[in-house]
């Protein structure tokens, strides 16, 4: 089990203007909950954050969050970014209840090279990135490991076939598919017109914006 460490300070007041405010000054506003607990106002300071999050596995590493001189043991639930600079605008955490299993998303690592690639040269194609799970906070793994070694053409690796670590339940439908192996592809000549010349691309003209949205502010 992943984990880290992440200080808070609780807050009293909430909405947009208040939200703004805190990241004018360098914070990131959050929130705390859980079934045992009502849900807590929090900020952060947003270099520390980004700091933590530069180097962890946000979905699967416990963070022990220290609010105001009282420790919890959460998940990061949902980290809202702004859509252009990518900045994080509001951070979910989710306080962990001992002996209750959470319902997290791990990394799927494919290890090793398929013979079909390797003698064939077929082309792989991951299909699923992550596995969602039910496991003990106290048991989540880093990431699920899956061997394609003896992938051929034309064959694939689904979610019912892979082994998962002791008291991780997969919660994904056994039939999806996490890679598969294709032939490889021939590439096609590219058509010309008489004389050998290829064919010009038609021109496109299009209109020119005259004003872009702004992206909702939070």
């Amino acid at each position: 089990m992943a984990t880290a460490s992440l200080s808070a300070s609780a807050r009293a007041n909430t909405g947009k203007g208040v939200a703004r405010s805190l990241r004018r000054s360098g914070r990131i506003p959050a929130v705390v909950y859980g079934h045992a607990r009502a849900p807590q106002a929090l900020s952060l300071d947003a270099r520390e954050l980004e700091r933590l999050l530069g180097h962890i596995n946000a979905e699967t590493t416990v963070i022990d969050l220290a609010v105001d001189g009282t420790n919890a043991m959460t998940l990061i639930r949902e980290i809202q970014r702004h859509p252009l600079s990518r900045g994080v605008l509001h951070v979910d955490f989710q306080e962990l209840v001992a002996g209750e299993k959470v319902i997290v998303k791990i990394p799927i690592i494919l290890v090793g090279t398929s013979i079909g690639v390797r003698l064939g040269g077929g082309i792989m194609t991951q299909v699923l990135n992550e596995l969602e799970c039910r496991v003990d906070p106290t048991n989540i793994p880093s990431r699920i490991e899956v061997d394609v070694t003896d992938v051929t053409i034309g064959h694939s690796i689904h979610v019912s076939e892979i082994k998962v670590p002791e008291g991780v339940e997969v919660v994904d439908d056994g039939s999806g598919t996490i890679m598969i192996v294709s032939a490889p592809k021939e590439e096609a000549a590219a058509p010309t017109a008489e004389g050998g010349a290829a064919p010009a691309e038609p021109e496109v003209i299009r209109k020119a914006k005259t004003d872009e949205a702004e992206p909702e502010k939070k």
